[in-house]
């Protein structure tokens, strides 16, 4: 109900923090699979948050952070 809320107005940004942290892998996988869905069709920004390596190799660019800082 959250990400149909969230994308009713049809934001020109999405953000996502850990979208898929707590769902078993298969809806986490529908999740992603809606959000960068959404990402294409309305060309939308998606900035995703996660610690999940899987997740964050499908982004277009990465920010990696250890410690607080960007290496």
């Amino acid at each position: 109900m959250a990400i149909a809320r969230a994308l009713s107005n049809d934001p020109p940004i999405i953000l996502a923090d850990e979208p898929t942290g707590n769902l078993d892998s298969a809806t986490g996988k529908l999740i992603m699979e809606l959000l960068l869905d959404v990402r294409r069709t309305r060309q939308t920004t998606l900035m995703l948050v996660t610690h999940d390596a899987d997740l964050a190799s499908l982004a277009d660019s990465r920010l990696v952070l250890r410690d607080g800082r960007p290496v």
